[in-house]
């Protein structure tokens, strides 16, 4: 169950590359609580705040391909760069906006949002699109796997981060440092590229010239990216129904809790699936986060009320083990299915798919959770997920391609 591990390892520079896509990726996770503190604070609407986080993400949704397909022509050391000094600047300019302007500007604020969004460095599609330049086998499935499981992680870690220093200092340093984690980060990873000889572009095959299809015409690949978009939608409706439940019984810090004990189920999910040998199955690893995430259904008000934390929290312990397999999974045969010359374009619009999921799963959820209450929206992150699965069984496996492992 280790050899894969082992022969992970055994690749020069890919434990270093890990690391640093993952912090590379770790602002991520903590913008959206700290702009949302800063700007309600400025504001004193937290639907503003919300219009100004999804100007952000839009902007980045809107981006991810054509990064992606720079990268691809160009090579991502330069793009990262360039890119993670622009969006790490703009967002310590974002939060000095409100010791300049009135909260009334805030429209202004959004547009700036938007604009700093389009150059959120692509450390995200870059690090899955060269896994498989230095890996293959085995090797390749548990470095996917990995990287979702630290993914997953870094969920945990940056909203911490970020909150106890809005707690600790104000809203304001603690975006000032999610921009100087976005700069840093992408620096190192680039740094990382660098050291590893994953510098030049990819080349266009002679096949893939002769046959001219586009990312799109090839089979799989639109299923796939929409696979993620419901995966996405089901896990970030599933975060709110927690967190939805936790102020509703009046102990908000058991939203963090029990978000730490899925994360904590994913982990283990992970390093587990990571470990094991063989084409992993998406339809069954996606059928087992659907069980995952039916299981709390019964457990939520009004369904069962008033619902038991502990209850609640083996059943995300338990289903949340199935969350970084079925991602691993799901980003590997994606990078399988897409042209090698095309590969990070694929993944930048994995990352638009995502960010449309986040935009579908807000409004869904906290119609549900108005309407119906926390089980309803459980109920709803079901059927996306069950959505999902449909997809997968329509997912061809890819052809073998043999590509170049590192020495």
């Amino acid at each position: 169950m280790l050899q894969p591990y082992r022969d992970l390892a055994a690749v020069p520079k890919v434990p270093s590359l890990l690391v640093w896509a993952s912090i590379g990726r770790l602002h991520m996770t903590g913008t959206p609580l700290a702009m949302s503190f800063l700007i309600a604070g400025w504001t004193g609407s937290y639907a503003i705040a919300g219009v100004i986080g999804a100007a952000l993400l839009t902007g980045n949704g809107v981006a991810g391909p054509v990064r992606g397909r720079a990268a691809d022509r160009r090579g991502p050391v330069g793009l990262l760069l360039i890119t993670g000094v622009s969006y790490g600047v703009g967002l310590m300019l974002l939060a000095l906006v409100p010791l300049w302007l009135p909260g009334s500007a805030w429209p202004l604020m959004a547009v700036a949002a938007f604009v700093v969004g389009l150059f959120n460095p692509p450390v995200v599609p870059v690090s899955r699109a060269v896994w498989p330049r230095m890996l293959s086998g085995a090797a390749l499935q548990s470095v996917y796997t990995v990287d979702a499981t630290l993914t997953e992680l870094m969920f945990v870690v940056g909203p911490l981060l970020a909150a106890a220093l809005v707690a600790a200092v104000n809203p304001e340093v603690s975006l000032v440092i999610s921009g100087a984690l976005a700069l840093l980060g992408a620096a190192a990873f680039a740094r990382a590229l660098s050291r590893a000889g994953q510098t030049k572009p990819v080349g266009t095959s002679d096949q893939a010239k002769s046959r001219k299809v586009g990312l799109f015409g090839v089979p799989g690949v639109v299923a796939s990216l929409a696979l993620s978009f419901f995966l996405v939608a089901a896990l970030l409706m599933v975060d709110m129904t927690i967190v939805a439940w936790a102020r509703n019984v009046d102990i908000p810090i058991l939203a963090g809790v029990l978000g730490a004990v899925w994360a904590i189920g994913s982990g283990i999910g992970g390093l587990i699936a990571g470990g094991l040998t063989g084409r992993p199955r998406l339809t069954r690893r996606v059928m087992l986060n659907l069980v995952g995430v039916a299981a709390l259904v019964p457990v939520l008000p009004p369904v069962f009320d008033p619902a038991s934390p502990w209850l609640i929290g083996l059943v995300l312990l338990l289903g949340g083990a199935a969350i970084a397999p079925a991602a691993a999974a799901s980003n590997a045969i994606l990078g399988e299915l897409a042209p090698s010359e095309r590969r990070t374009e694929a993944y930048g619009w994995l990352s638009s798919a995502s960010t449309a999921g986040f935009a579908i799963a807000l409004p869904t959820s906290g119609l549900l959770l108005d309407h119906g209450g926390p089980a309803f929206a459980a109920a709803g992150a079901v059927v996306f997920v069950a959505l999902g699965a449909v997809l997968a069984m329509r997912i061809p496996a890819p052809a073998p391609v043999a590509e170049p492992v590192a020495s």
